[in-house]
């Protein structure tokens, strides 16, 4: 497939998990691909191979998304070694569960920090660089409308930003041609959520419609659809991927 043909996307937080194939998939659909990592060069350097084996030009950058400054250079980087910058995917996320009372400042901050703040200042940056065609796609979370589990508030907290932040995009950047969306992932099987003995699936499984976690690669196909010519006439949309569970 080449419907991603001479675009540039950059996705945040893409060493493992659904980042990490959404950026394989990109790059497999002919896009050059730079992904930023915090922690993993290791497996920052895996997803560029992999990519680089599709045909695709990749690059990985580490930055951390709870740093504004970190992002703003990750997207230059982007523009400076790739040439342009055409498809945003604001992935990069952390979860910390607790109870309100219990929940501790530092952690609210740094969920704020790497949740929110890194999509606004990634976006930011990134429009300065974008044209008629231009996409953002953010993933958010089913637990901006659902929680099924306590100890989830703050986690909904900022995945709630984040679906309305695409609604007020949408409005700005439709003129100039740019949609924004945001994808609404239920349980899916990461190395951090697994299926399989994960912390919540047991409780959870039970209540998806199809009795079981989504895959990587499914959120990855909707990404590379949004990001596609046949995405074009989507915006402002805030589209669920879980399942059923919220049927």
């Amino acid at each position: 497939m080449s419907t991603l043909k001479g675009k540039v996307a950059l996705v945040t937080g893409a060493s493992r998990g659904i980042g990490a194939s959404i950026a394989k998939r990109l790059g497999r659909d002919g896009a050059s691909v730079a992904i930023t990592y915090g922690a993993s060069r290791e497996k920052a350097d895996e997803v560029v191979k992999s990519i680089e084996a599709s045909g695709s030009r990749a690059l990985a950058i580490k930055a951390d998304n709870g740093d504004p400054q970190a992002v703003k250079s990750a997207v230059a980087q982007t523009v400076a070694q790739l040439g342009r910058l055409d498809i945003l995917v604001n992935n990069a996320g952390i979860v910390h569960v607790a109870l309100v009372g219990d929940f501790p400042e530092d952690q609210f901050e740094r969920m704020l920090s790497v949740n929110v703040r890194g999509a606004f200042a990634a976006t930011r940056e990134a429009v300065k660089h974008m044209g008629e065609g231009g996409r953002i796609i953010n993933i958010g979370s089913i637990n901006s409308d659902l929680i099924t589990y306590a100890g989830g508030s703050i986690y909904s907290l900022t995945k709630g930003a984040i679906a309305g932040f695409t609604h007020g995009l949408a409005r700005e950047l439709g003129p100039r041609g740019i949609t924004v969306n945001n994808l609404q992932p239920g349980p899916v099987d990461t190395d951090m959520n697994p299926e399989e003995g994960g912390q919540f699936s047991a409780s959870v499984k039970p209540l998806i419609a199809l009795r079981r976690y989504g895959k990587v690669d499914e959120v990855a196909g909707l990404v590379s659809f949004l990001a596609g010519p046949e995405g074009a006439f989507i915006t402002g949309a805030n589209l669920r991927i879980d399942g059923g569970l919220s049927a």
